[in-house]
């Protein structure tokens, strides 16, 4: 067995090392061919050329590279090679996506890519109704592609059926982790058949995806493009110092009347608060060009800003981190971090929504007192500083805090505890008596306790028999 393993793990070392140029030496089909040149794509990435020959061969695989690098398309070429004409109703390649926004665009992906060949695909996820998503799995599908929870209902429920899954393919494996997914994946992994390929994509590396390969998965060979920290080379960042949170949307509002550099702008920040408090601040004056997307927004809502911002009908997307990973948004000019990442693998999430394909992006940083330390983080990460800017005379340093920025006002003429050595006011006197005791239990219970005591001689029988004969 070990003569074996050897030349095959020696062939995939040499393959990563000399990754294919071009799309003529992909062993694929006309149909895909076709379906290649209608999208005008010529050279692979990184990512594409390393993972093709091991994703073929059917080894376990786990890809990490840089969002924005076309890993979508990485596994998808050569699952679709490999998938065979079937009328088989249960599907036989499942593609487990963190977001709603992932699923609709891994979908429409999926259809550009087989747009020669005879492949049916579906997406299901939560926030619609889940009886038309029953009755359309139920026709026949080849790929389903899903969000765990809504996958998980299907699968209980009996209207999707796991059992002829052939591969597996869990994208953005990182994001899933950290939003919670662990207890749905390994559930819906005892549902799958053994005999499968699992194929996992992410932008990132860590201790948690590790300790998820070596629990479930054996074999499982690794590709890495990029380091995590690595920043995009065609984007150039840049960074403000700033007071409060109404001075970063003057700041902002000051930026953005730059309409032909600021031509399209995604904005961040930390939370659906302060997604919506940026909204109506920026809406009094960008009112037609502006849209916002959070977890709190309906599905139909979410999709259609999304659609409006790339399309370009809007100028401003404002955003949580719903929209940092995996989306494929075009020609974007500036990623504007509005509240700094907590975490600082997430900035470069969010810078990877501009720069791509191979075009120039630019990206901003706001941050504040209390922000500096994620900032630093971020650097360290990087290992580079961002450049910081001057901040523009002309915008106003405002005073207006948001709740979460007013300081803590303790009550003075109230304090909860006495300070040592203060005189106690005339209005001062000691607890009266029935004050002073403590909780024994209710009066009710001790008299009764008190009055009816528990003999000392029950279940004595000799004792009872010797009164008797007294």
């Amino acid at each position: 067995m070990e003569t074996v393993v050897k030349p095959i793990m020696h062939s995939f070392a040499k393959i990563i090392q000399s990754p294919m140029q071009s799309f003529d030496e992909f062993n694929i089909s006309d149909q895909l061919r076709y379906a290649i040149d209608d999208l005008g794509y010529t050279t692979p990435t990184p990512i594409q050329s390393r993972a093709f020959p091991i994703v073929m061969s059917g080894k376990d695989v786990v890809g990490i590279a840089q969002t924005g690098t076309g890993k979508t398309f990485a596994y998808m070429l050569p699952i679709l090679q490999t998938l065979k004409f079937s009328k088989e109703k249960h599907p036989r390649v499942l593609i487990i996506v963190p977001t709603r926004e992932l699923v609709v665009q891994a979908v429409e992906e999926i259809e550009k890519f087989s747009k020669y060949l005879s492949v049916r695909a579906i997406g299901v996820y939560g926030g619609t109704n889940i009886n038309v998503q029953k009755a359309a799995v139920a026709e026949g599908q080849d790929i389903v592609v899903a969000t765990p929870g809504r996958l998980y209902d299907l699968v209980l429920s009996r209207a999707l059926s796991l059992k002829q899954i052939k591969k597996l393919v869990i994208d953005e494996v990182d994001v899933m982790l950290d939003l919670g997914f662990r207890f749905q994946l390994t559930n819906i992994f005892d549902l799958l058949p053994k005999n499968r390929q699992n194929i996992m994509f992410s932008a990132t590396m860590t201790n948690d995806i590790e300790e998820l390969i070596n629990s479930f998965f054996t074999g499982t060979i690794k590709i890495s493009v990029a380091l995590s920290g690595t920043p995009l080379e065609n984007i150039e960042q840049n960074s403000y110092q700033v007071t409060n949170f109404y001075t970063k949307a003057n700041l902002l509002i000051h930026l953005l009347k730059n309409t032909e550099a600021f031509n399209k702008v995604l904005v961040f920040v930390s939370n659906k608060k302060s997604a919506d408090r940026l909204f109506e601040t920026l809406q009094e004056q960008y009112n037609d060009e502006i849209c916002v997307i959070h977890s709190n927004k309906t599905q139909n809502y979410r999709l259609r800003s999304i659609r409006q911002f790339d399309e370009g009908k809007n100028r401003i997307l404002v955003t949580t981190d719903v929209m940092a990973r995996g989306l494929d948004l075009v020609e974007i000019s500036h990623v504007v971090n509005f509240d700094t990442p907590r975490y600082p693998e997430n900035y470069m999430h969010r810078i990877g929504r501009t720069g791509r394909a191979e075009k120039k992006g630019k990206s901003l940083l706001f941050f504040t007192d209390k922000e500096l330390y994620y900032k630093t983080s971020i650097e360290s990460l990087m290992k580079m500083e961002i450049p910081q800017l001057e901040f523009p005379e002309e915008v106003e340093l405002s005073k207006r805090l948001t709740p979460d920025e007013q300081p803590v006002i303790k009550e003075r003429d109230n304090p909860h505890k006495q300070v040592q050595g203060e005189e106690r006011g005339e209005s001062f006197h000691e607890k009266s008596d029935k004050n002073l005791r403590t909780n024994q239990g209710g009066a009710y219970q001790r008299i009764i306790k008190a009055k009816y005591k528990k003999p000392k001689t029950r279940g004595d029988k000799n004792y009872n028999k010797r009164n008797k004969k007294k």
